[in-house]
């Protein structure tokens, strides 16, 4: 018990510590862009850091910083980062949870956790699958919940991140196209490449909904 609380207050005072420093400027675009300029490759490894820990932490803005990967290192290399960094920051969050959370988890969501165990225990880790591809239940709440359940830290990690894939792809490529706004205007803003990423954003759910339907329907 000591130790978990112990670890629990080093959480807490390296996420206060964060922010009390101004860490919210390693969350800005314009701190990225001059960084990728003057040391790609540190800024890649830092931003790589950060995103792990702001999921792990389960802290706002792995959203924003998902359109930040597209708009400073365009879709391929941001989409490599922002995948592979969401999924291991999950899975940290996860284990923080199974290990250190149970009971404050159990309180906070017990009708979550309820639903998860009925999921899995129908569906194993398609059910994992289902909610990673479409967010009913917001991202961080499902990384804590599933730490309480029965499922396996790897099946979590794997299902999680190709569950994650398209939608990561989507929001990446719509800050690449914001990227390109060369001017705030009207004509600036409204490109056909934007228009459509946004539009991908908006119908992205109702396309993932009938891609289930149609895996569950050839199961």
């Amino acid at each position: 018990m000591i130790k978990k609380i112990a670890i629990l207050a080093v959480l807490i005072i390296a996420i206060a510590a964060f922010y009390l420093n101004g860490g919210e400027q390693y969350l800005s675009l314009d701190f990225f862009k001059q960084l990728v300029a003057e040391q790609p490759l540190k800024a890649g490894l830092l931003f790589f850091l950060i995103y792990v820990g702001v999921t792990a932490a389960s802290l706002p803005g792995a959203a924003i910083m998902t359109l930040i990967a597209g708009a400073v290192f365009g879709f391929s290399w941001g989409l490599l980062l922002v995948s592979f960094a969401s999924s291991i920051g999950a899975t940290l969050a996860f284990l923080i949870s199974r290990s250190l959370l149970g009971d404050w988890v159990q309180g906070k969501f017990g009708d979550h956790l309820k639903t998860v165990n009925e999921g899995l225990e129908k569906e194993g880790g398609f059910y994992l699958f289902t909610l990673r591809l479409i967010p009913v239940i917001p991202f961080f709440v499902i990384n804590l919940v599933f730490g309480l359940s029965r499922i396996k830290t790897w099946t979590f990690y794997w299902v999680s991140q190709l569950g994650m894939l398209a939608g990561t792809a989507v929001y990446v490529n719509a800050g690449a196209q914001l990227a390109t706004v060369e001017e705030l205007s009207v004509s600036g803003v409204l490109t056909p490449q934007i228009i459509l990423a946004f539009v991908l954003l908006g119908v992205f759910p109702w396309l993932a909904k009938a891609l289930l339907k149609a895996l569950r329907k050839d199961s």
